[in-house]
């Protein structure tokens, strides 16, 4: 079993910043892949990012890229995501989620086998 907990979010001005982070347990976090999905008021959730589980690789959503970063830290069972030039339709609940054992980059979130509780971001214009 894979527990997440997201923290970072919060209320931010268009243009601002925020980091969110993921804590995993577990021993084997780093043969876990690590997606960052998001869900806003009366819509699906979507795909944000994604990294593979040696941090090498990473995939991001048009909507975001060039603006949000995913990283992760190994030694720290942790994943980020900065999140910079926010805007209003970045506001939505975050989501972090966790596929084990794959050498791949999941995109969908049915490729996932566990997930955190969320934390809402909320981007004021």
């Amino acid at each position: 079993q894979v527990h997440l907990v997201e923290s970072g979010g919060g209320l931010v001005q268009a243009g601002g910043s925020l980091r969110l982070s993921c804590a995993a347990s577990g021993r084997t976090f780093s043969s876990y892949a690590m997606g960052w999905f998001r869900q806003a008021p009366g819509k699906e959730r979507e795909f944000v990012a994604a990294i593979s589980f040696t941090g090498a690789g990473t995939y991001y959503t048009d909507s975001v890229k060039g603006r949000f970063t995913i990283s992760r830290d190994n030694t720290k069972n942790t994943v980020y995501l900065q999140m910079n030039s926010l805007k209003p339709e970045d506001t939505a609940v975050y989501y972090c989620a966790a596929r084990v054992g794959t050498i791949v980059i999941p995109a969908g979130s049915k490729q996932y086998d566990y997930w955190g509780q969320g934390t809402q971001v909320t981007v004021s214009s």
